[in-house]
């Protein structure tokens, strides 16, 4: 039997005396073979098929043993159906941030092998790593490839920095300042419905049904000058969009759906078609019809003065962009961008809007300093809009933000594979093709890194206060080049949509009428962002002028 240098490394293995030689068993060479002689048929694929995945399961189970492993239910099964989408779920993240600090292995049955990291020192390295190395895993991103194509957030290698590239312009500063107009716009029809709602007797209101509303409403106008009305009336596609992102969130929870053969036969997997038709349809017709227009007007846009020309939207950005060699992208690559950019950007967005608005409701001397800032900043001014030159001019409210963005951060985990073994502190190695799950829910109340990780504690995020901080310590956009693009545009929306509710409404905690006041407060839930069961239900009281 061979001598172990490190059980990590993968160079000399003691567990198997050949362990080395197994990546070579493990591709369609090797001992396995032997079973296509056994039998003939579909008994012998699905053997080799069993024995491959078993083989591989074993090689990852010794690979990962340099990290340690909460309590499984069996060698094969493993962590398989611990994981929760709930409350519990969350509180099972912070035991084991608790009991093991920075890292951990987890096993889905023999068929996922993930490092579950919550630690900036272990964080760090992956989140930082080459592009070039960095994959998406199909655990978390898989079922989304139907809907978003090989778009930015699905790509890989080459043509992920390609499109970054071509992206890059459409999130540039001058471009998010033709938006901020466009913030207020949905953000004055969501206070206004807020108004109706009242008038009519509502006590507490859910935020995430009008939030969200305002979010996509605010989406449409800026990815594709599109007035939907959304937030007044029903919108075919508005509700398709809704109905995609209920069934992604089903299919994950259900291991028989991750295989397309099965799910597309499920009444789930119908119903996501059809709602996948609606919304390409959609993003096809208005790409098609602006790559026409351009076309078009591209010889008369010359002729006139650049305050004559219309504003550009996400879209036009796109259909405009070139590369170094001057290729641009198909309107099939620009119907990716602009579906990613809805899915990614209205989701996200409401989530950090409703958290923010729940732990200031929650904390009202923070409240009521935020509302304070916002008045001396409007003072003399037309109360009623904010300017792109007034979100620098927020700390305190940024401040909030940022504390909120910490503690209910709305997606709670990333999810990373690589073509190369990865180096993590204290000697351990994730192997090459395992996933990296980067909890960001375990990364911000980790009690190593936070004091009182629990509460919500603006001045945190003072500048005196975090500059000894960890630069991973806050990541609620991920980090290094797979980053957010769109962080900027999501907070510039944030503070616009966060200082005109303060200027406009005092916030208290509201409750689910039909549910009434639960013991233990509100319960998060985790879904393809931070929800909260039942809804989060606020009580909003307009503030009359001064």
């Amino acid at each position: 039997m061979s001598l172990r240098r490190h059980r990590c490394t993968g160079h000399t293995l003691s567990v198997f005396p050949r362990m080395s030689l197994l990546p070579l068993v493990l591709s369609w060479t090797g001992p396995c073979q032997v079973l296509l002689v056994l039998g003939s048929g579909l008994g012998a694929v699905v053997a080799f098929w069993i024995a491959r995945l078993l083989l591989r399961h074993a090689w990852y189970t010794h690979r990962l043993s340099c990290f340690s492993k909460p309590h499984a239910n069996s060698w094969l099964l493993g962590h398989l159906g611990q994981m929760q989408s709930s409350e519990e779920g969350l509180l099972q993240v912070d035991d084991l941030v608790q009991k093991y600090t920075h890292s951990c292995s987890w096993f889905l049955g023999p068929f996922y092998h993930l490092v579950r990291l919550f630690h900036p020192d272990y964080v760090k390295p992956l989140l930082m790593a080459p592009a070039s190395i960095t994959m998406k895993d199909e655990l978390i991103y898989g079922h989304l490839r139907p809907w978003l194509g090989q778009s930015l957030l699905l790509s890989n290698g080459e043509e992920w920095s390609r499109r970054r590239r071509l992206l890059t312009p459409a999130f540039h500063f001058d471009i998010l300042k033709t938006y901020v107009a466009k913030f207020n716009t949905s953000t004055n029809t969501l206070h206004d419905n807020w108004r109706h709602a009242v008038a009519e007797g509502s006590a507490s209101l859910e935020m995430f049904d009008h939030v969200t509303l305002m979010t996509l409403d605010s989406l449409l106008r800026c990815a594709f000058s599109y007035d939907s009305n959304c937030q007044r009336s029903t919108s075919e596609y508005v509700s398709a969009l809704v109905e995609l992102s209920e069934r992604i969130i089903e299919r994950r929870h259900n291991i028989l759906h991750h295989w397309d053969w099965f799910y597309w036969k499920t009444e789930q997997g119908k119903r996501f078609r059809k709602a996948l038709g609606i919304v390409h349809s959609f993003t096809r017709e208005v790409v098609q019809k602006r790559r026409a227009l351009i076309n078009q007007q591209t010889k008369s846009d010359a002729d006139l003065t650049r305050s004559q020309q219309r504003k550009k939207d996400f879209v036009d950005i796109l259909l405009l962009s070139k590369d170094a060699d001057g290729r641009g992208l198909t309107d099939e690559e620009v119907q990716a961008e602009a579906n990613t950019f809805m899915f990614a950007g209205h989701d996200t967005t409401a989530s950090a809007i409703c958290w923010t608005l729940y732990n200031l409701a929650r904390h009202e001397h923070y409240q009521e300093k935020c509302r304070q800032e916002v008045m001396d900043l409007m003072q003399g001014r037309d109360r009623h809009k904010i300017e792109w030159e007034d979100l620098s001019n927020l700390p305190f409210t940024t401040m909030c933000i940022r504390e909120s963005l910490r503690l209910h951060a709305p997606v709670q985990a990333v999810t990373r594979k690589y073509t190369r073994d990865m180096a993590l502190p204290g000697h351990r190695t994730v192997p090459a093709g395992a996933i990296c799950l980067v909890s960001i829910y375990g990364t911000h109340h980790n009690p190593a890194v936070w004091t009182d990780p629990h509460e919500f504690d603006p001045e945190r995020f003072d500048p005196a206060r975090s500059a000894d901080r960890p630069s991973h310590a806050f990541i609620p956009f991920s980090s290094g080049p797979r980053n957010c693009i769109g962080q900027k545009f999501a907070l510039a929306q944030l503070r616009v949509v966060v200082a005109l509710t303060l200027l406009r409404f005092r916030l208290t905690p509201g409750e689910n009428p039909d549910l009434g006041t639960r013991p233990g407060g509100v319960r998060r839930l985790p879904q393809l962002v931070l929800r909260a069961e039942g809804g989060l239900w606020l009580r909003v009281e307009e503030l009359k002028d001064e």
